[in-house]
């Protein structure tokens, strides 16, 4: 527990001083990437609940937020409040119509809800339709710290991002969690202890539905337009992606996942090769080789060096 504690006030400092050292505009997607892949990791790493329509609740946020500052003028914070609550809802429907289901009948609805929100914005007249949302203004945080400047938006996302990696932790490590986790692994058990099992996995979608919203919100104001792109199956297919690949059910996966996934992407934007095809590899690869993706693959390798150095003391 230590060690852990450890290489997480690591990863924290690195993180604070990373924007010195490298394009802070690739840190801040990377960060609006990992809070997506945390919030699927949350649904179906501890909550075992396969989810397709991530990508309605981050359009629905990024629309929601590009709106309020554009349109209403709303302060950035507002904004992002607003898209989070937006998302949280789209989560709360999704869950009343598909909580019931489990496996691929859940994920197939999900995809199948999540095509529908893709169509309600494509008609709609406040998305302005394949045009999207453009020139959203980041405004300024409190009147005082204008997000136009590019460290001061990376270190405003830093923060948020921060803010929602601790949440994720405490919903995890609470009894709430130890609930979560409990229906994941035998549902039946759990029913039959005296506990609401489709209440605790509403409560759950919601608030992976928040986090991954959060993203959208953030990455609306980064990129400064929401678009269809966001609210397309791709959108949810690139978050099941960097979550596998960092590791699923690790609080570090989805941050390495989307280190790996922007880093790919800055390499290969020159080239011919289609990005998403090396994502794809990229995802067999781990599915093959690293099963239990990144952070999961190193995990094991380390328990298992453990246990091969205590066996003899033992003896």
């Amino acid at each position: 527990m230590r060690s852990q504690t450890i290489a997480v006030l690591i990863v924290i400092g690195l993180l604070a001083v990373a924007p010195l050292y490298f394009f802070s505009f690739l840190l801040m997607k990377m960060m609006c990437m990992a809070l997506m892949a945390a919030s699927f990791n949350l649904l179906f790493g501890y909550g075992g609940m396969l989810s397709f329509g991530h990508a309605a609740f981050i359009s629905s946020a990024a629309y929601i937020t590009g709106y309020a500052a554009k349109m209403l003028h709303v302060p950035p914070l507002a904004a992002i409040a607003l898209g989070v609550l937006t998302a949280a809802a789209v989560g709360c429907l999704f869950g009343m119509i598909a909580i019931r289901r489990r496996g691929i009948q859940f994920a197939m609805i999900t995809l199948a809800l999540s095509q529908l929100v893709y169509f309600v914005f494509l008609q709609s007249s406040f998305t302005q339709g394949e045009d999207g949302l453009q020139d959203i203004p980041r405004g300024d945080f409190f009147g005082l710290i204008d997000l136009r400047n590019s460290m001061t938006m990376y270190y405003f996302i830093f923060a948020l991002t921060l803010f929602a990696f601790l949440v994720i932790y405490r919903v995890v490590h609470s009894p709430f969690g130890q609930i979560i986790i409990a229906i994941r692994d035998n549902e039946a058990r759990a029913t039959s202890l005296g506990y609401n099992v489709y209440r605790y996995k509403l409560a759950l979608l919601v608030i992976a539905a928040g986090i991954a919203g959060l993203g959208g919100a953030l990455k609306a104001l980064l990129f400064q337009i929401a678009t269809l792109n966001d609210a397309t199956y791709l959108a949810s297919t690139e978050v099941v992606i960097v979550a596998v690949v960092g590791g699923i059910g690790t609080m570090a996966g989805p941050l390495v996942g989307a280190a790996s996934i922007v880093v790919l992407d800055w390499f290969f934007a020159e080239s011919e090769f289609p990005v998403m095809v090396i994502s794809g590899i990229v995802f067999m690869l781990c599915v093959l080789l690293f099963r239990q993706g990144v952070v999961g693959s190193l995990n094991a390798l380390i328990g298992r060096r453990q246990a091969a150095n205590q066996g003899p003391r033992n003896v």
